[in-house]
């Protein structure tokens, strides 16, 4: 007893237990009694009781935990020992080292397992039916982003939390349902035989600490795990360059632009070095690309002017675009465009990136553009998770998909958002990666699910027979961007070709900001953005830096 009292202190002090769920009588005991075979190094930790084997240890015992219903195969798990295959195994995700949610029974509902929340993961656990489904959802971040705000979020006028919402507030399910769960992990494969995804949980910074790896079975799931962003493979982007696409990027960005300005004014800086600091690039031409260079140029007309005065005339702005600007939108739209950032101060260049250095870029042309900051925006393409899964590809590299958003080699696997893309087969084009794209799809999918739920047809291999309905049709709402000053383009077409509504100017602002406020996550977060608006208005942007 004395022998067991001391290893149940230490494995409290280190941790290894995993969860709050079950006593540590139950997972010590347990784990004991159910090891079939223990491994050399337990066997000479409880003979000898050298202790430095405990703390490091992590259990992973055959548990229930709580009234949540997760079991775990008995295994144990330790910091940097090599993962073994499970002997006999075909799989070559499958390993010693994971633990497993078990596939649903008879009686139970189905599991949904969506990876992924962004726009089509969280339109589509936002619409599902709980009472139908028990869903887990598996992904590195535990919130959605509003990305069409996310550019204001960098110059503080919007903050961080007003464009981000807790997926456990979008699917309340997650968070109260017995067996319905979020993993804050990525995917690292996917086994469509037997219904299997594959995951490890996402690291804590810290060297370490090792992350755990775990496998969940599923009777439907849901790939809409986004893209990243494109380079083109050019060499110092992903080193030098910022991305944006997360509010981790925005805060990043927010941080060393108002680093560069505080060093500017430091004495004995250069003429030279202080432009240098204060040139922002940004690379992409974009609705993202334009977007934030005009909040940008109105950060430092309205702003660094009054906050910064001894450096306010170094301070500058350029956007570099291979092409042009704004290609999608109406070419009335894109010459108003181009005409106001280069009034508002915006230094329009056409030009092709050859190399980022850490203070310079190089363009194809051999001229090089020193920064202080650079923003790379340049569109999206297949992760390498995407690239990586065994599945049929449509044009780009995404993951191919039928008219019903199915991955058609494969039983009950669907796939949607920016990773998706329609096979040549079907006749479709592959649909551009926006969010609207992104909502459309993930909300075809909740009816289409709960269509196949009311035929019993949720189980796994359970609907090959039943009748899907309508197959998924996209028609375009139009396309909006703000360029600043409180200035906006609305474009109404519904094509590039086709004739439609196309406006700029202040009307098309006051539309853009009324859009986007109906259409943020939660009832909680316009309100945060209504007051962030109005605050702005006021009292100008927050320049504080923090971290």
């Amino acid at each position: 007893m004395a022998l067991v009292r001391a290893a149940r202190s230490s494995l409290r002090r280190s941790g290894g237990v995993i969860g709050n769920y079950a006593s540590e009588r139950d997972v010590f005991c347990e784990g004991i009694s159910s090891l079939r075979h223990p491994t050399p190094i337990f066997e000479n930790a409880v003979k000898g009781f050298n202790s430095s084997y405990i703390p490091n240890m992590q259990m992973i015992n055959h548990l229930n935990f709580g009234n949540r219903g997760m079991k775990f195969t008995p295994q144990y798990q330790f910091p940097h020992a090599p993962a073994h295959t499970v002997e006999g195994s075909d799989s070559k995700h499958e390993r010693s080292s994971y633990a497993s949610l078990e596939a649903t029974k008879q009686g139970e509902k189905p599991r949904v397992v969506v990876l992924g929340t962004g726009w089509a993961a969280c339109r589509f656990l936002k619409g599902l039916d709980t009472n139908m489904y028990d869903v887990v959802c598996i992904a590195p971040r535990n919130h959605m982003v509003f990305t069409p705000l996310l550019a204001s979020t960098c110059v503080g006028t919007l903050e961080f939390r007003s464009v981000a919402e807790p997926v456990s507030q979008i699917q309340k399910a997650l968070a109260k349902d017995p067996n319905s769960y979020f993993f804050l992990a990525s995917c690292t494969g996917v086994d469509a035989d037997k219904h299997e995804v594959y995951c490890e949980t996402v690291r804590d910074g810290r060297a370490f600490r090792e992350p755990y790896r775990f496998k969940v079975a599923y009777d439907k799931l849901v790939i809409a795990s986004g893209a990243e962003p494109l380079t083109f493979g050019i060499k110092g982007v992903h080193e030098h360059a910022f991305f944006l696409r997360e509010v981790q990027h925005a805060q990043e960005i927010r941080k060393k632009l108002l680093m560069n300005l505080m060093l500017s004014e430091t004495p004995g800086i250069s003429e030279e070095e202080k432009e240098r600091l204060l040139h922002c690039v940004v690379i992409g031409g974009g609705p993202t690309g334009v977007e934030f260079s005009g909040e940008l140029s109105d950060f430092i007309m309205r702003d660094v002017r009054e906050r910064y005065a001894h450096v306010k005339n170094y301070i500058h702005v350029t956007l570099i675009e291979a092409n042009e600007i704004l290609s999608s939108f109406d070419v009335g739209l894109r010459e108003y465009a181009t005409k106001h950032l280069t009034k508002v101060g915006v230094r329009l260049v056409q030009g092709v990136v050859k190399e980022v250095h850490p203070d310079k870029i190089v363009l194809s042309d051999g001229s090089d553009v020193p920064y202080g900051l650079l923003v790379w925006s340049t569109g999206v393409g297949p992760s390498e998770f995407v690239k990586s899964l065994d599945f049929p590809k449509s044009p780009g590299g995404r993951i191919g998909i039928d008219e019903w958003l199915r991955v058609p080699s494969v039983e009950d696997v669907f796939a949607i958002g920016d990773c998706s893309g329609y096979l040549e087969q079907t006749g479709k084009p592959v649909l551009s990666a926006l969010a609207q794209v992104a909502e459309r799809q993930g909300k075809y999918l909740v009816q289409l699910f709960t269509n196949i739920g009311k035929q019993n047809g949720g189980k796994a291999l359970s609907a090959k027979d039943i009748s899907l309905g309508d197959p998924f049709a996209y028609r375009h709402l139009g396309s909006m961007a703000t360029v600043g000053r409180y200035k906006a383009l609305v474009d109404l077409r519904q094509s590039k070709n086709d004739k439609g509504v196309s406006i700029a100017g202040f009307t098309s602002w006051f539309i853009w900001r009324s859009a986007y406020l109906t259409r943020v996550i939660s009832w909680r977060n316009r309100f945060y953005v209504a007051m962030n608006w109005g605050t702005t208005l006021i009292f100008g942007r927050d320049n504080t830096k923090i971290g």
